[in-house]
């Protein structure tokens, strides 16, 4: 079934909404370093989602709003996700939230991370 632009950008906010939520929700275990004050945030990384494929209606609407890039390495288009600072634990689970919403809908969408 071919998604309307107002459909598929609908489906964005709510990946957006709910990546927000998850990110916001999730408790990162502080990490310590001997001599030096906790890291509340937890540890340092990264997270991203991937979309495929790359000419999918969802995959070209988040590169026309300027929330995606296309990927080179894993194929489709990326969102990084780039709030919380550098806490690997809130952007793994804004990924995770963000990929299941667009899962949901039918959409190949994974989450990925890795720390820095």
């Amino acid at each position: 079934m071919k998604m309307t632009t107002d459909a598929v950008d609908k489906l964005i906010e709510d990946a957006v909404a709910a990546g927000r939520a998850a990110g916001l929700a999730v408790v990162p275990q502080p990490m310590y370093i001997q001599g030096y004050a906790p890291v509340m945030d937890g540890a340092c990384g990264f997270a991203w989602v991937n979309v495929k494929p790359a000419n999918s209606a969802v995959a070209k609407r988040l590169i026309a709003r300027g929330m995606a890039r296309k990927d080179g390495y894993y194929g489709g288009v990326t969102v990084w996700i780039s709030d919380y600072n550098q806490s690997m634990t809130r952007k793994e689970a804004h990924a995770r939230a963000f990929a299941a919403t667009l899962a949901a809908a039918g959409i190949r969408a994974y989450s990925a991370s890795r720390m820095d």
